[in-house]
């Protein structure tokens, strides 16, 4: 044979077993991502009717073959939140499913072709939207309606305990939730600042135009007279977060959460949360709920505000490929079981029932 020849065929050998060995690779990562995200859940889409038009939601339930389910309502945080978060519910949906409990979320207003808008939302509106829900779920078959309860992060700690006070809890799960929105708003700017290593003269800076935000917020100002005493540096304030803020900036839930007296609530707290003081929090929480025994109250050092691990959330690139091949993972240490036993404990009687 021809030497060339003979070097033809074992360079196309050479590049056939690598093709083969790349697509072999490719087919066992693509086996990793579709296992990593098979939840052990049935998941549907559900229509729910409040005020005149339709939240568009999801409800996860157990495939444990029983015919009814307690239920776990979600109350999202700030921003234009889907049902799923993305897919960032779905871990803890699952969490969940394994406790017996199905799960509800929907998307907010203007979100994912919902009608409406979520920033012509007061904390009152969101309240109401959920208590609807919850009505909508006791009137289903599949869910225990005394087992109805409320899952909510950060902005939704305005929300949770006004929900209770419309319409009965079993049980309330609060992740980093705040209190009062003047102080949690100058928190998360000098956390933020300080993580950033910002100057004396920057902070001061900082601080003199949240001054003066809280000064046009008090005497009801337009978002046009909030433009001009920015100098237009608006810091991506439009229109539309300037009336939602407007509406909102007077949240407080300390006298709210008297709502929520004798009913089990887990508190979460982050170890790492520049959005949210988490000490003030606790505080609160404890002068308010710990008379009626009903508040665990955990840590999880390693938390960032979103719950993530804060080692993973540092980088971007951490955040994506541990979101693809392992999205558990993403979770501080503890929590997503955390979760299940608070909700297995309720099951056996671990905690009082309003």
């Amino acid at each position: 044979m021809h030497p060339k020849i003979q070097l033809r065929r074992r360079g196309l050998r050479a590049t056939v077993w690598t093709l083969a060995t790349a697509l072999a690779v490719a087919a066992g990562l693509a086996g990793v991502v579709l296992w990593q995200h098979s939840y052990a859940m049935d998941e549907r889409r559900v229509s729910i009717r409040h005020g005149g038009h339709t939240l568009n939601g999801v409800l996860a339930t157990p495939k444990d073959g029983r015919k009814r389910h307690g239920l776990v309502v979600y109350v999202h945080g700030d921003g234009p939140v889907d049902a799923t978060h993305d897919d960032g519910y779905k871990p803890l949906w699952e969490a969940n499913a394994k406790a017996g409990y199905a799960s509800l979320s929907w998307d907010k207003p203007g979100v994912a072709g919902a009608p409406g808008n979520w920033l012509d939302q007061s904390m009152d509106d969101r309240a109401d939207e959920t208590a609807a829900a919850i009505a909508w779920a006791r009137a289903r078959p599949d869910i225990d309606g005394g087992r109805i309860g409320l899952w909510g992060a950060s902005q939704a700690g305005w929300v949770l305990p006004k929900v209770a006070a419309k319409t009965p809890v079993s049980f309330v799960i609060a992740v980093s939730p705040a209190v009062n929105w003047l102080r949690q708003g100058r928190y998360n700017l000098l956390a933020e600042l300080h993580a950033d290593g910002a100057s004396a003269s920057r902070i001061s800076a900082a601080i003199a135009k949240s001054d003066t935000t809280r000064r046009l917020l008090e005497r009801h100002a337009t978002y046009e007279e909030y433009a001009k005493a920015m100098n237009g540096d608006l810091d991506g304030m439009t229109a539309d977060r300037w009336r939602f803020v407007s509406e909102n900036y007077t949240a407080d839930a300390t006298r709210d959460l008297d709502a929520l007296r004798g009913v089990p609530v887990l508190l979460a707290l982050a170890g790492h949360d520049l959005n949210v003081d988490t000490a003030d929090t606790e505080r609160v929480y404890r002068e308010v709920l710990d008379a009626g025994g009903g508040l665990t109250a955990k840590r999880y050092p390693d938390a960032t505000h979103s719950f993530l691990k804060h080692s993973i959330e540092r980088s971007d690139l951490k955040v994506a490929l541990t979101a693809l091949f392992s999205p558990r993972s993403l979770f501080a240490d503890g929590f997503l079981d955390g979760q299940r036993q608070f909700l297995e404990e309720l099951g056996r009687g671990g905690g009082a029932t309003p």
